[in-house]
């Protein structure tokens, strides 16, 4: 009669399913998580330990999450876990950025359907309704985060738009105030015409923009070099709004300029024969072909440094603007394009401020809000900036000073919310100094003292503070905190007052920052000033001086539930765009109130694009919407797409993107369900202490010893691509190709009792608490349900645990280096192997017993070994030599051959080894026969 052999073999068993349904199952454990307080928990499980406090930086609160939100969010939590498994104590409060331009213009978009004024509305009514709404995308967006797996105190959130929080950014203003930083000045910033505010850099972004240009003619009046006698300077400008505000010309010392006159034009040329002409020599050729000038003659040749003393009149004397115009040395003044000379509009431009103020320019207000001319403009008033250029250019051509009219396609500023064009705008504004308390170099030190991931960013914001301008901080809008300042109306001066300060944070701690606008000035200036003395400041601030407050109201927070925040955060995170916004901001408040950055250390990331490298749009059609994903995937796979891309750089994501990610997964996945399988029934009094384990075990210990320092040190690195792409590989390689392959033979048909079995699963034991606890961070929902398969206890998480500690003698270079050599000579058996199976020679490994070919060094390398084992064939012999030319060979590895004989005897039923012990009536091997008397002997 045939035995039944299936029953004997240990094949793995375990409720951990090869498919993984993550959309249904994620849900089920976040329910859990919720039900156990897994949050609280986390942070309960690790008091008193060493802190590790990631400050979150604010998204706003408008919209549903896109994949920049994923990414952000993800990385996060892969910060905070890590850490968590480190042994650090975290406690992760996330934020909302509730003020400003973003929400401001959502109501006022609804206003506008509906045909209402928001002018119209009362102030508090309107800051009423952008609260609601802020509220409302709370809810959603915070739900949302939760769904990517992102733990944190979601019952304990903060908000710019608290109370508490409004109160205290009055007091971090008011600390500006009281040092002297704080002032009241006119200068040019970047203003929407259409939001009808100023915007800071951060609200910024750049699109392609045509602009009109024109050539134009400065007649010099009083020449400083002979050579400009009776000439004219142009110059080149891509905004021929600014003319009205034009009160000198620029040029560089070290230009080469000439003097020409026109000998011949083309019919429709402004230029006129004879007249004489000032540009630089490099934009010669160029300045024909604009000005359409088919011929001229080279007059004089003079450095720039010649030109110096020269004063021009506007080409608009004699309508209005009969002043002088000076030529000014200028470092900002190029032969790279135009003419070589800059025209100078002080209200209009950074370097034109700057040159202007240094040399006593009137700096004049030309442009209302709206971004249309004031009526006391000549010729101009009532024209809009944006829109009349060619009138300008045209009024310009008809008194006599336009040589040239034209076109260029460049990047031009635009406002991130509502993509119209920017300009720069003379108004007066709200700074803080960053020179008068010496803000400048304070945050210059705090950037040497501060750790950036990656090194880069240290140079980029350090470049940014060294050139800087003082911080706007106010903004002209209403949904915002306003900025708590009272200004004499006999002097302009700011009052600076203690106490005027504490009874506004005192009113917006118990009313929030309405209390602004409802009160009576005379309930903040109380009995010591006379409120018919001053005016109220309506401006608000910079919602980025918000963002930038947030450490003082969460990190220094006296509420229960943060009361073990210590200020300063060990780290900030966010995109590398927040180096001009929250990291640049939260440094200049730091520092600026405190002395120093409100972190120790900054990690940045990339933006995420298309598949094909081109930036996500609607009219593309290529988002990728992460709900989507995970509705599709589940939020694991979201999870894995972080990691296995270098997040510091920008990162790409459509579908065959996340396939490779789904591909990822389901490797690690099958390596968790093969763990748990071989795991099934194992106990304690299993174990197997190292020293009486197989080499083999020994080695995959050492593995697992070199696998605890790499994630160690990139838990210290945030470095979380490296450490998936360590872990994926280890799971790929590692286990399943290698030491799996090998040991299932002696897990499934190995005696229970016997010590390899026992060594392997040991080895399994040790690998599943390793594998649950280094993917944890990463794989945070498929983690914790391969670890309850184990750990059923009420509050037993995964993420309460921490990397296990690995002994030191596991780690064991000298058996690495030998068994390195062992792999490679077993690769190049593999390959032999496989072109058997290929030419259907043979249907197993176990069909074989090939003689392999190698160095003596690589021979000793088994000694002690079954090399059969490792080869997965039923026999092998091992010899000394270079092999016959038919031997298989890798390039790779040199110096071995496989001839890949076929093994001699019969098929063992229950192993399904080839070998000469087992014959006909006599159907398995002795090993076999051993383990199946073992069983029987139990079960009696």
């Amino acid at each position: 009669m045939t035995t039944d052999y299936k029953s004997t073999v240990f094949l793995p068993k375990t409720d951990f399913p090869m498919r993984a349904g993550l959309p249904k199952r994620e849900p089920e454990i976040l329910a859990w998580w919720k039900e156990i307080d897994l949050d609280r928990r986390i942070r309960e499980v690790r008091k008193g330990a060493e802190p590790f406090i990631l400050h979150d930086g604010p998204p706003y609160a408008n919209g549903h999450l896109h994949m920049g939100h994923a990414l952000n969010k993800i990385l996060k939590d892969l910060v905070n876990r890590t850490q968590h498994m480190a042994g650090k104590r975290t406690h992760y409060v996330p934020g909302w950025d509730c003020h400003g331009l973003p929400i401001e213009w959502k109501i006022e978009e609804d206003y506008r359907s509906k045909g209402k004024d928001k002018d119209a509305v009362p102030v508090v009514e309107f800051r009423r309704q952008c609260r609601e709404f802020a509220d409302q995308w709370i809810d959603t967006q915070r739900e949302e985060f939760k769904r990517l797996g992102v733990t944190g105190d979601w019952d304990h959130y903060y908000t710019t738009m608290t109370f508490k929080a409004e109160a205290q950014i009055a007091r971090e203003i008011g600390k500006f105030l009281m040092d002297g930083s704080l002032y009241k000045g006119a200068r040019p910033v970047m203003w929407s015409v259409v939001e009808k505010t100023a915007l800071a850099d951060a609200e910024i972004e750049y699109h392609d923009h045509t602009s009109t240009t024109i050539h134009v003619r400065f007649p010099v009046i009083k020449p400083g070099n002979p050579a400009l006698d009776g000439a004219a300077i142009v110059i080149w400008t891509t905004t021929p709004w600014t003319m009205p505000g034009n009160r000198a010309v620029a040029y560089g010392d070290d230009i080469d300029y000439v003097v020409v006159e026109p000998t011949e034009v083309a019919e429709n040329s402004l230029a006129v024969v004879g007249e004489k002409l000032v540009v630089a020599r490099t934009l010669l050729d160029d300045f024909k072909a604009q000005t359409k000038v088919t011929a001229l003659k080279e007059v004089a040749s003079l450095k720039g440094a010649d030109i110096a003393g020269t004063v021009c009149a506007h080409p608009l004397r004699g309508q209005g603007y009969d002043y002088d115009v000076p030529a000014l040395a200028a470092d900002f003044a190029t032969d790279d394009a135009g003419t070589g000379f800059v025209h100078i509009a002080p209200g209009h431009g950074a370097d034109d401020f700057v040159l202007g103020k240094a040399n006593d320019l009137e700096v004049p207000q030309t442009v209302g809000d709206d971004g249309v001319f004031y009526d006391h403009v000549p010729i101009f008033a009532g024209m809009h900036v944006l829109e009349d250029n060619m009138k300008i250019a045209a009024i310009i051509r008809d008194h006599g000073g336009l040589i040239a009219r034209g076109k260029v396609k460049h990047s031009y500023p635009h406002s991130w919310r509502s993509k119209a064009p920017l300009i720069f705008r003379n108004t007066s504004q709200w700074f803080i100094s960053m020179e008068t308390t010496g803000l400048r170099d304070k945050a210059l030190k705090a950037i040497d003292e501060t750790r950036f991931v990656p090194a880069a960013g240290q140079n980029r914001l350090r470049g940014m503070i060294e050139t800087r301008p003082d911080w706007c901080i106010s903004r002209q809008r209403a949904w915002g905190v306003p900025i708590p300042v009272f200004t004499s109306k006999e002097t302009g001066e700011p009052l600076r007052d203690q106490a005027v300060i504490d009874r506004v944070a005192e009113a917006f701690e118990k009313e929030g920052a309405d209390a602004w606008f409802s009160s009576d000035p005379s309930r903040f200036l109380g009995p010591d000033h006379d409120p018919k003395d001053y005016e109220q400041v309506s401006d608000i601030a910079d919602v980025w001086f918000d963002s930038g407050s947030t450490h003082a109201f969460v990190l220094e927070s006296e509420d229960e539930a943060w009361v073990d925040l210590p200020w300063p955060a060990q780290l900030y995170l966010e995109g590398s765009d927040q180096h001009r916004g929250w990291f640049h901001s939260s440094l200049l408040v730091g520092c600026g109130t405190r002395g120093r950055a409100p972190y120790e250390a900054v990690l940045t990331h990339g933006f995420i694009n298309a598949e094909d490298g081109r930036k996500m749009s609607k009219s593309l059609g290529n988002g990728v919407d992460p709900l989507e994903v995970i509705e599709q995937s589940g939020a694991d796979i979201l999870r894995i797409w972080v990691v296995s891309s270098d997040f510091t750089e920008d990162l790409r994501v459509g579908p065959g993107i996340l396939k490779h990610a789904v591909d990822h997964y389901r490797r690690l996945r099958n390596t968790l369900r093969y763990v748990l399988g071989a795991l099934d029934g194992y106990s304690a009094s299993e174990a197997l202490p190292a020293e009486r384990m197989p080499e083999l075990e020994r080695w995959v210990l050492h593995r697992i010893s070199e696998i605890d320092a790499v994630v160690r040190q990139c838990t210290h690195d945030f470095d979380y691509h490296t450490m998936f792409l360590t872990l994926h590989q280890f799971c790929a390689s590692d286990l399943s190709a290698f030491y799996f392959d090998i040991r299932k033979d002696s897990l499934y048909c190995d005696a229970p009792q016997s010590d390899r079995r026992r060594a392997v699963r040991t080895v399994m034991n040790t690998l599943f608490e390793c594998l649950t606890t280094w993917l944890a961070p990463i794989c945070c929902f498929t983690a914790e349900e391969a670890w309850r398969a184990r750990n059923t206890g009420e509050f037993d998480s995964v993420h309460l645990q921490a990397y296990p500690t690995i002994p030191a003698e596991w780690r064991d270079e000298a058996l690495a280096e030998k068994w390195a050599k062992i792999r490679a000579v077993r690769r190049v058996v593999t390959g032999a192997l496989e072109l058997e199976r290929a030419e259907k020679r043979i249907g197993s490994s176990l069909q074989a017993a090939p003689t392999v070919y190698m160095s003596a060094a690589e021979k000793a390398a088994f000694e002690g070994l079954d090399a059969a084992e490792i080869f997965i064939t039923s026999g092998a012999t091992l010899s000394e030599g270079t092999g016959p030319d038919a031997a298989y060979r890798l390039p790779d590895v040199a110096g071995v051959a496989c001839d890949p004989t076929p093994a001699a005897g019969e098929k063992c039923e229950r192993c399904w080894r080839v070998l000469p012990e087992v014959a006909v009536g006599d159907p398995i091997c002795d090993r076999c026969e051993d383990a199946v008397s073992g069983l029987v002997d139990a079960a009696e």
